[in-house]
């Protein structure tokens, strides 16, 4: 792998020379994750005139959760606790003779900002900008092979949770037993708080569990993912609680699913994002639910759960092929409950048999 965050690195560092800089500081972790392979918390990353060099205030611990460092960069470790990798990675930069120095100012603090001045007071620094998370929207295969291990963690996990008896259970319990049956099958961790909602609580996007107990009748919503090797996947489902499913919740559930699968359907390379978001907003709104939809309808998957693209009306840009995103359209009924269907998916061209469903978990309306 060594050579492919070569690679990378060395597209970050053309577009820099294209305006200007020699060299490049980054700080964002999974921005210095995706360039170094790996890297301690706190690391940040700097390409230079001398060479690229990883900052860090520690040694490496070999937790799988920080993965396995890139063995060509040249490791810096800090001398003392309090030292700053940024500020250390600025005076670095110039005293190998660099003019100037693109960071990343949307994750920078303006203390961190200003000491980087003061240390190296002769080195312009310019805005390095969205460039590193840019590279990383379209996927290569071995990173699509790691989303595709954590949807299938992620299966095994809710699978294992809807055999078992759910009534009188917390929400809280249950989002615990989830992360936990993440991990007992080869997570790193959870990919973000997992969601369970219950009753009035269901169809919230993100919902925290609360101590709400699960009751026969109940639409119950589950929101998860695992994490491996740093990539993240999500899936969403709505099901019944011990009985036949009410004919509300049958429409509302029939809605929901239609809009999921004109998402899903709308993923092809060169569609825009606002397309596919439109794709299953329509029907939504449509079925006067319009007013209290999310403000998207989905979004990129990755070394984060929520990265470029979003699926939103005014989002900009196109799709391409190879870029892994979530279709999670729901709908909440304020004292009533409702649905949300999510799942990640790879965008692929019609020739290889179009979008890759990751997240296979049944979808149909299940009464448990």
């Amino acid at each position: 792998m060594s050579e492919v965050y070569a690679v990378r690195r060395q597209l970050l560092r053309d577009r820099c020379a294209a305006v200007g800089s020699a060299a490049a500081l980054v700080s964002r972790p999974a921005n210095v994750r995706y360039l170094a392979g790996g890297a301690p918390p706190g690391a940040v990353l700097l390409l230079g005139p001398g060479g690229d060099v990883l900052l860090a205030p520690r040694d490496p611990s070999g937790d799988p959760a920080d993965g396995r460092t890139d063995e060509h960069l040249r490791l810096s470790l800090l001398p003392g606790p309090d030292g700053d990798p940024v500020v250390a990675a600025a005076d670095l930069a110039a005293s190998s003779g660099a003019e100037s120095l693109a960071v990343e100012e949307h994750h920078l603090t303006v203390s961190r900002h200003r000491a980087m001045s003061s240390v190296a007071p002769g080195l312009g620094l310019a805005d390095l900008g969205a460039t590193v998370e840019q590279l990383r929207v379209v996927k290569d295969e071995e990173e699509i092979a790691c989303l595709r291990i954590a949807a299938e963690i992620t299966d095994q996990a809710l699978g294992e949770l809807l055999e078992s008896i759910l009534v009188g259970r917390t929400e809280r319990h249950l989002a615990l037993e989830l992360e936990r049956r993440l991990v007992d099958h080869g997570a790193d961790g959870p990919a973000f708080a997992t969601s369970v909602a219950t009753g009035p609580n269901s169809g919230q996007g993100r919902h925290r569990p609360s101590d709400r107990r699960v009751e026969e009748g109940d639409f119950l919503s589950v929101c998860l993912g695992a994490n491996y090797r740093g990539y993240r996947c999500e899936i969403g489902r709505t099901f019944v609680i011990g009985t036949t499913p009410a004919d509300w919740q049958i429409d509302l559930y029939d809605l929901v699913f239609a809009a999921q699968r004109a998402g899903r359907e709308a993923l092809v390379p060169g569609a825009a994002y606002r397309d596919v978001d439109r794709a299953a907003r329509y029907l939504l709104d449509s079925a006067g639910h319009g007013g209290g939809l999310a403000p998207w309808t989905g979004h990129g998957v990755g070394l984060e759960i929520d990265e470029d693209p979003q699926l939103a009306p005014a989002a900009m840009g196109k799709l391409d092929a190879c870029v892994p995103v979530t279709v999670e359209p729901g709908v909440h009924l304020p004292g009533r409950g409702g649905v949300r269907i999510d799942d990640t998916l790879v965008v692929r061209p019609e020739a290889d048999g179009g979008p890759e469903l990751l997240t296979i978990t049944t979808k149909e309306l299940l009464a448990l």
